[in-house]
């Protein structure tokens, strides 16, 4: 009968000299962090099922029971965000529409200094690898950018928060041999997407943008006309 340790296999390296030892299995490649966040089940969702939020859905539609100035965004901006992260209807649906509704109704001064509170959860959304997640992500990213001037700006501080996993999406399209097929998700191009993103970002975030998206996406090149 064979002994317990010799049983035992070590988990090894792969193209190292210890791979071609009997009793040996080789590590898979390690996942990356795009798909370590949990989908669903966010302040967004424990907000709407209480009926906290100042609107009704009606046939889709988002109805606002409160003027947008009158809307607190510090409180409210950051939570619809949140939301991004379900895939379920009618939470994420309306966290996309309500989101963008306040971005497009609200002043500089109001979404300018909720900007910081956002980042957290953008850089959640787009660590849970889904595409469905991803995609509304990085349109409403490119939303946010357009919303008010400084915005872009704003952000730069922060690329290196959420601009990670980019990386991962940016060579992801239609042929992709990762055995996801991005494009199937709401006839999106995912690697199209995140090249609008970063120019957006650079076309936005002023004169430092450029050095610090190439740092984080080092594949990246400028889309600007020197």
């Amino acid at each position: 009968m064979k002994s317990l340790k010799s049983r035992t296999k070590r988990i090894v390296p792969p193209f190292s000299s210890q791979s071609r030892q009997p009793n040996t299995v080789v590590a898979g490649p390690p996942r990356t962090r795009s798909c370590q966040t949990p989908i669903g089940n966010t302040a967004f969702r424990r907000y709407y099922d209480r009926g906290d939020f100042m609107l009704s859905v009606d046939s889709g539609r988002v109805m606002w029971k409160t003027p947008f100035e009158k809307i607190d965004y510090h409180h409210y901006l950051p939570i619809f965000f949140d939301g991004l992260r379900e895939i379920a209807y009618p939470y994420r649906a309306v966290a996309e529409r309500g989101a963008i509704d306040m971005l497009k109704n609200g002043t500089p001064d109001r979404i300018l200094p909720v900007v910081p509170q956002l980042i957290i959860p953008i850089k959640l959304a787009l660590n849970t690898g889904h595409p469905d997640v991803v995609i509304a992500t990085l349109k409403m990213i490119q939303t946010l950018v357009t919303s008010a001037d400084m915005v872009g700006e704003a952000l730069v501080p922060y690329y290196r928060q959420i601009l990670p996993p980019l990386n991962v999406y940016k060579n992801l399209n239609k042929n992709t041999g990762d055995g996801i097929d991005y494009a199937q998700y709401q006839q999106e191009d995912i690697g199209d997407l995140v090249n609008n993103t970063l120019e957006i970002l650079e076309r936005h975030g002023g004169a430092h943008a450029f050095i610090n998206i190439k740092y984080m996406i080092p594949t990246y090149e400028s889309s600007m006309v020197n």
